[in-house]
């Protein structure tokens, strides 16, 4: 009497292909932001142009600001999708971190505005990178912080060291900690940490954080967290 043949069940999705996903959509909506980011950038430089002698200050001062953002998010989309095509491109240049990390405090605090929330990130060094990039990176360490906060008010702190030929930023925060049994996930697609009340975003800051420091050979791991805060390490190379 002949067994049954095994009957093998289909694959659920992984985490792998949920991210392959994540990159196909990266590369579509990147693509498709550029001619609408092109033409804001034109016409704001083409009304800096024409209007420059009848503005005053505060409202030159805006347009310039509309320009520089726009021009930004097309260096930004322009990489998300060399990224997605797992071909990246960065613009590598003199950058000094302190106004990278000031930079992205500040559009956090504007995403996640926390009363009291304060940034201890003076005197950082000078340092070659990407700056748009890094600072989407900080950016999404920071708004963790500010969304994980604990009773006190949130107080980021950022160092670098050099060693050898990479350098090390951290990032250290006074929340409320992640636990262990967590701690393994946090870098995961779609993950989020587990807390009281609606947490904004699909849980993608850190597997964005990862795969962008990858792009110009850096990474990032959780290098502590406990009931008084967690620091986070970034590795660049220098």
């Amino acid at each position: 009497m002949s067994s049954n043949p095994t009957v093998k069940k289909p694959e659920t999705s992984s985490t792998g292909d949920q991210e392959e996903r994540i990159k196909r959509f990266l590369a579509t909506a990147s693509h498709d932001l550029q001619s609408p980011l092109r033409h804001i950038a034109m016409y704001a430089e083409m009304l800096l142009d024409d209007l420059e002698p009848t503005l005053d200050s505060e409202q030159l001062q805006s347009l310039r600001m509309i320009m520089d953002k726009a021009l930004t998010a097309q260096r930004l989309t322009k990489a998300l999708m060399s990224l997605a095509g797992t071909t990246p491109q960065t613009t590598i240049s003199d950058v000094r971190l302190t106004d990278i990390a000031q930079e992205a405090w500040k559009q956090s605090l504007e995403e996640f505005p926390v009363s009291g929330a304060t940034l201890d990130a003076d005197n950082l060094p000078l340092i070659r990178s990407d700056a748009a990039l890094l600072t989407i990176v900080l950016r999404h360490l920071f708004s963790n912080a500010l969304t994980y906060h604990g009773a006190a008010p949130p107080h980021v702190t950022v160092t670098a060291a050099r060693e050898g030929a990479d350098w090390r930023i951290f990032i250290a925060d006074n929340g409320c900690g992640i636990e262990p049994a967590y701690q393994e996930k946090i870098f995961d697609a779609f993950w989020k940490l587990p807390k009281a009340g609606s947490v904004p975003g699909p849980g993608l800051g850190l597997t964005t954080t990862r795969d962008l420091l990858g792009a110009f050979g850096g990474d990032i791991k959780l290098d502590h967290s406990d009931e008084s805060g967690s620091r986070f390490a970034i590795r660049l190379p220098a």
